[in-house]
């Protein structure tokens, strides 16, 4: 796998521009997560030393037009996805 010469993932990725624990370059590079054992697509931020990740939830937004997300615990791995 690629993981050999990628980079190390973060323990806390965020998508949105105005997180503290956004980073472009790590986005760019494609990264998936896994959560309890499935591929999730809806994931705005994740941590894997606490075990949780954010989910967007459907296409609803706030008062402030940010995705409504909703805040599950569990097991987390990311990865950087191939291709």
């Amino acid at each position: 796998m690629s993981e050999d010469t990628s980079p190390a993932l973060p323990d806390r990725l965020s998508v949105d521009p105005n997180s503290p624990f956004y980073d472009a370059e790590v986005l760019q590079r494609n990264v998936g997560v896994r959560f309890k054992g499935q591929d999730k697509t809806n994931v705005e931020e994740y941590c894997v030393s606490e075990g949780w990740v954010r989910l967007a939830v459907g296409n609803s937004k706030d008062r402030h037009g940010n995705q409504l997300t909703m805040k599950l615990q569990g097991p987390v791995e990311p990865y950087y996805r191939e291709g």
